[in-house]
């Protein structure tokens, strides 16, 4: 498996940018040819960085309520519930979890019917306390660098370098760290298929 290279950055970089953007568009960029740049796109959501396209709505166009952050501070061990609850709703553009297990949400919400919604998607019983604030402007950037990206091995789990190889096993593209676990993975795997072709 290589590592990205500086001409994957710029390709991720400008999809972030915009997802809608024409391979011909960034082959200009990235002095390819459009049909070079969709094999990296491909490859890229193959190995899994790329997940999806998406839009990017500027919900205050559509009067879908107040921006308000909202802070929820947690029993020991909330935090999955709350999370599940928060992410559930259409309402909740984003959802943090801090380093003291805090959750933070940002929301569009009807001014006047915060205490509601929250009691109503949350519950009093999962939170200790909350705090509410208004949200005065929003710029939302996420960047693009080669320290974000890092395949993990699916044997061992361990990050894949340079080193790793890729193979593909029963039709889906895996990623190792070394060929130890390629070959680990890949014999696992022939005896469940085996296994399975023997009880069916």
């Amino acid at each position: 498996m290589r590592d990205l290279d500086e001409t994957d950055m710029e390709i991720l970089r400008m999809l972030s940018a915009d997802g809608r953007r024409s391979y011909s568009d960034i082959g200009e960029a990235v002095d390819l040819s459009a049909p070079a740049v969709s094999d990296r796109v491909s490859r890229l959501r193959e190995a899994g960085v790329i997940r999806r396209f998406t839009i990017d709505v500027d919900r205050s166009t559509l009067r879908a309520g107040t921006p308000v952050l909202l802070r929820f501070e947690l029993p020991p061990g909330g935090a999955v519930e709350v999370l599940g609850a928060l992410r559930e709703r259409e309402a909740v553009e984003h959802v943090f979890t801090t380093a003291e297990g805090d959750v933070v949400a940002f929301a569009r919400i009807a001014g006047d019917a915060v205490d509601e919604w929250v009691a109503a998607v949350v519950g009093a019983d999962a939170i200790d306390d909350y705090a509410v604030e208004l949200v005065s402007g929003v710029d939302w950037n996420p960047s693009v660098t080669a320290t974000e990206f890092a395949l993990e091995c699916a044997e061992c789990g361990n990050s894949v370098t340079s080193e790793g190889v890729a193979s593909r096993i029963g039709g889906t593209l895996y990623h190792f760290c070394c060929p130890t676990c390629e070959s680990t993975f890949a014999d696992r795997y022939e005896r469940m298929e085996e296994g399975a072709a023997e009880s069916g």
